[in-house]
């Protein structure tokens, strides 16, 4: 591998969490297991810095975990390209960057990393190539994926290994919890709570308030404390809150950085989570999970739903559970009542959780998105 070699990702952030979580897991992963030298060129880097509480939002340029960090500007400076270049989600390349592109002798490896979609359509199209329409350039399609024929999902070196040290481990969920100040009672469903401000809220609370099982729910600051806090009608909810209605008990908790909110995830027994970056890193949890996943004006979003669940849940590898998550994760994205679907699911996370299980295991097995980029990179044809 040549430990020289330059890669750039462009990354647009959207909704301060996303889009911008998958590249810079990506881009760590690139720098620190595959030896590149990496820049990530990010607009916004307020809304990064959520997720990196170490960068300095005021610096153009700095350097973070092996990564360099540069602002894209506009009007974009002339730069010169790396020898690949990622385009992460459709963000488009500045043009300026494009000519210098084609102005190299040796053209640059430029790859369109997609969304992450269980659609049977997205293994046809992967990795094929697309020649620009004036210049002597091509860009292939790059797929995130759940099987060989895809790009693979981002799981770095040591996470399973990791998660299953935290896991097995009582007393470091112990002093986890206590260190976020949250510290829920023993013998509690304990559930984080990761979810666009549009989800339907309120009637999930009223059936959590009614549960036969005590539920603890841990919820970091985000958008969505303010629609909680309106369903409770209780006072803004901020880190160190802590509200209980019923049988449920909500503890407002911090915004986390990325390898804080993975422990979160491995510490739950049930994680909501949401989009694309929080929804990978619920499944190498194995725990169950309830997805919600970003909703598109023309429903687009549904068939990649139904495209997961179907996934997730074949014939014979879920036999247990499936109707009861099919009913709750549809409900939860707005085709149903959460509250209605709510005991069902709750009733089957025995078996989901045994599932959940088996899924992160057969999916570690799969070739990870750095490495099969990089592989890719070498022979993009």
């Amino acid at each position: 591998m040549n430990t020289r070699q330059r890669w750039d990702i462009f990354c647009t952030v959207v909704d301060n969490y996303g889009d911008i979580g998958v590249c810079w897991r990506l881009a760590r992963q690139l720098a620190a297991e595959h030896g590149l030298t990496v820049r990530l060129w990010v607009d916004d880097l307020e809304g990064f810095a959520k997720l990196a509480p170490q960068l300095d939002p005021q610096q153009d340029q700095q350097q973070l975990k092996h990564v360099e960090i540069w602002r894209w500007r506009t009007p974009f400076a002339e730069t010169a390209p790396a020898e690949v270049v990622i385009e992460a989600f459709a963000c488009h390349l500045p043009e300026t960057y494009i000519a210098t592109m084609a102005a190299q002798a040796t053209k640059p490896v430029w790859i369109n990393l997609e969304y992450l979609s269980a659609e049977d359509w997205v293994e046809d199209h992967h990795s094929l190539a697309s020649p620009h329409p004036r210049l002597p350039l091509t860009k292939y399609f790059y797929f995130p994926g759940f099987s060989l024929k895809t790009g693979g999902l981002i799981r770095e070196a040591g996470l399973i290994t990791a998660r299953d040290a935290f896991q097995n481990n009582p007393s470091a969920h112990t002093e986890w919890w206590r260190g976020l100040g949250a510290d829920p009672a023993p013998n509690t469903l304990k559930v984080s709570l990761f979810a666009y401000p549009t989800a339907p809220v309120a009637p999930l609370l009223q059936a959590w308030s009614r549960s036969t099982t005590p539920i603890f729910c841990a919820l970091p600051e985000t958008p969505l404390s303010a629609a909680i806090a309106q369903a409770l009608n209780a006072d803004p909810i901020r880190a160190g809150t802590r509200i209980v209605r019923g049988n449920l008990t909500l503890a407002g908790i911090p915004f986390l950085a990325q390898e804080a909110y993975d422990r979160l995830l491995w510490a739950c027994d049930l994680n909501f989570v949401r989009g694309e970056d929080s929804f990978v890193r619920a499944q190498w949890a194995a725990k169950p999970l309830v997805w919600q996943i970003y909703p598109q004006h023309d429903a687009a979003h549904e068939a990649k739903l139904e495209a997961f669940i179907t996934r997730y849940t074949p014939e014979g590898r879920l036999r247990a559970g499936a109707d009861e998550l099919t009913g709750l994760w549809r409900a939860w994205n707005g085709r149903g009542d959460p509250a209605d679907a709510w005991p069902a699911f709750a009733a089957a996370l025995p078996d989901l959780t045994t599932h959940a299980r088996h899924w992160a295991v057969a999916q570690s097995r799969l070739p990870d998105l750095a490495a099969n980029l990089v592989k890719f990179s070498q022979n993009p044809l």
